[in-house]
């Protein structure tokens, strides 16, 4: 695929308070090698120094800037740049993650070469010490997930997708803890499968409210999604849990 040519994807950033990442984050959008991309930056009434950072690329054409009053999280910000947005392609970013320059054209061109309508990718996460990047062991994830690997294995990273607008239909990011393991869940129940593009091409920042801390509350709310959404029984909820753990100290360690 010419990096010119080729359907447009809309790319959706949500953000709140990440002043001293966010610059890095949008400026691996705007180095893509693919350059049909628009980028809706949606800001929940940051208290930091994020919308100054954000002034310096307000005049680019592609990426819309969009700041609300207060903040309703990251899932209020997502449905709210899908709602606007209308390109057939749309992936997310977080605002302290980052993409490879290629990530864009390599990952379309695999959807479009085998008309696949969700693509992942693997991913390298890293940790900042002192201002100096540590970058852990590179992802090997599966090469596709359906719906009942998926609830085993929640290795979809939001910031590596992209889907085909056409199969988020009426799906939204609803008010839950781990929403974006509920929005994956949602679209998989449809007989969708996830293909995964077999390069990292995205750097996931660990933080340290991100890691240990929030261990036993994401399993709990694994155990709820999976029980009042998902309608697992018992013994299907007890491996899937199980399994998320087991994968997340293979991912990131035990701290």
């Amino acid at each position: 695929m010419n990096i010119t040519e080729g359907p447009f994807v809309d790319i959706i950033m949500p953000n709140y308070n990440k002043a001293e990442f966010i610059s890095e984050a949008v400026d691996s959008v705007v180095k893509q090698t693919y350059k049909n991309w628009y980028l809706y930056i949606l800001d929940g009434g940051s208290t930091d120094s994020s919308l100054q950072k954000l002034s310096k690329f307000s005049k680019i054409k592609n990426i819309r800037i969009i700041s609300f009053k207060r903040n309703k999280g990251p899932g209020f910000s997502r449905n709210y740049g899908m709602r606007i947005s209308n390109s057939k392609y749309i992936s997310f970013l977080d605002s302290d993650d980052g993409w490879s320059s290629d990530k864009l054209e390599k990952q379309l061109n695999l959807m479009r070469k085998n008309q696949y309508n969700f693509t992942y990718t693997d991913y390298t996460p890293f940790f900042q010490n002192k201002g100096k990047k540590i970058f852990k062991q590179k992802t090997n994830l599966k090469s596709n997930l359906n719906f009942s690997e998926f609830i085993k294995n929640t290795s979809i990273n939001t910031s590596t997708m992209i889907i085909e607008r056409s199969i988020v239909k009426t799906h939204k990011f609803k008010k839950v803890k781990l929403e974006d393991y509920l929005f994956k869940c949602d679209i998989l129940k449809n007989n969708i499968i996830a293909h995964k593009y077999n390069e990292s091409l995205a750097f996931y920042r660990i933080l340290k409210v991100s890691r240990s801390s929030q261990k036993i509350k994401n399993v709990s709310s694994v155990w709820q999604i999976n029980k009042k959404y998902n309608k697992l029984n018992f013994i299907q909820n007890l491996i899937s849990v199980f399994s998320i753990a087991i994968n997340s100290i293979k991912k990131y360690g035990i701290k």
